[in-house]
């Protein structure tokens, strides 16, 4: 593994605008007022421009859909009964297109029958204002209406924010989880404990030399599918690939409590799957995986400029482990001593005696893991 930086993450990410604060509706909202008699769509209009939002009308029922597609506004008021398409036919038309389906509706109508309201909120609404009705009651819907609106789309910005960070890193019930609680992800960055974990092939460096590309690229990525997939299946993340080298990190974005265990024994499974994965090789394309673990405080989150902004750790923890990884030959599992304080004499170590690394003042007591410790022993 060749001196490299570490700081980096082809994370393509930017972070989420949800911060946990107050949400606020937009200070000027698009707003499609559709209703068929000239003195409501002025009444409505004028006081929503008293409410500094922007407006735009429809005077029949095709017309409001065709608007609606056009303009795609961050909210509706649709009266019901129109000529050409009643306000019922338009919401249900608006719904069943992927592109309008979540532009907020407000139907208004003169319709007292509680089945006609019942009936405007299954097919979609949002929300119903019967005839006659206050402004200051109209003015509360449209705010508590924008509201929701950023709201969500404060959690899909979120959410599509955390499927591009991780859906390919992390194991698929990890990314449902995060989705299911975005709050779990702390995209802007702090400091918390980590395992990170350097996995390099051996001897990469010369096979590339007289290997053709395309073969050569192909060899690599099965290499690297096989750590990924023991890296996921060990409850860890993939942050980034090296060239013929993957770092892996425990203990994020989901807390892990072993997570140093977690990071050993997925070095372990990899070496001990190496003699039967070697099979589908020819003998030049068998080569050793180097390991590195180190575990401590790291910063963990969004690392780069506010258009472009990469999820990973940096620090001395991930420099050190790193480090090690450079120092493993021959398929060696080498851990810092930080690591093995945690492992509570799960796995059989041989210890190495304090290593001096690059960059380093002081030298790192560092062991070698020879496999995990027998039961009962």
């Amino acid at each position: 593994m060749t001196d490299r930086p570490v700081t980096a993450s082809p994370l393509g990410t930017r972070p989420p605008r949800g911060s946990g604060s107050p949400v606020s509706p937009p200070s000027r909202a698009r707003i499609l007022v559709a209703d068929d008699n000239s003195l409501g769509r002025q009444m409505i209009s004028d006081i929503i421009s008293a409410m500094g939002h922007e407006v735009s009308t429809a005077c029949d029922g095709p017309s409001a859909l065709l608007n609606a597609s056009a303009q795609m506004p961050d909210l509706m008021i649709l009266d019901v009964d129109m000529p050409g398409m009643t306000g019922f036919e338009v919401c249900k038309m608006l719904r069943s297109e992927e592109r309008t389906s979540r532009i907020p509706i407000i139907m208004l109508t003169a319709l007292h029958d509680t089945e006609d309201r019942v009936y405007g909120l299954d097919i979609g609404a949002d929300d119903y204002l019967t005839k006659p009705f206050s402004p200051p009651e109209l003015r509360a819907r449209i705010e508590k209406r924008l509201r929701a609106k950023t709201e969500a789309d404060d959690l899909r910005e979120t959410q599509a924010t955390i499927r591009r960070t991780f859906e390919r890193f992390v194991a698929p019930q990890v990314v449902e989880r995060l989705l299911q609680d975005p709050s779990l992800v702390k995209l802007g960055g702090e400091m918390q404990q980590v395992t990170v974990m350097f996995a390099d092939l051996q001897g990469f460096t010369g096979i590339s030399e007289h290997m053709h590309p395309q073969k050569l690229l192909s060899v690599l990525n099965r290499y690297h599918q096989l750590v990924v997939n023991t890296v996921q299946s060990h409850h860890g993340t993939v942050n980034k690939f090296l060239g013929d080298g993957v770092m892996a990190l425990y203990n994020t974005p989901l807390p892990l409590e072993r997570h140093a265990l977690s990071a050993v024994d997925t070095a372990l499974a990899i070496r001990d799957s190496l003699a039967e994965f070697h099979q589908q090789f020819e003998p030049s394309c068998r080569m050793g995986i180097n390991f590195g673990i180190h575990t401590g405080q790291a910063i963990v989150g969004n690392v780069g400029t506010a258009q472009i902004m990469d999820f990973t750790a940096v620090g001395d923890t991930v420099n050190l482990a790193a480090r090690l990884q450079e120092h493993a030959s021959g398929s060696q599992i080498l851990i810092s001593d930080k690591v093995y304080e945690q492992l509570q004499d799960q796995v059989g170590v041989r210890p190495l005696g304090a290593l001096s690394v690059k960059n380093r003042s002081e030298p790192v007591l560092t062991y070698e893991v020879v496999g995990r410790a027998a039961k009962g022993g």
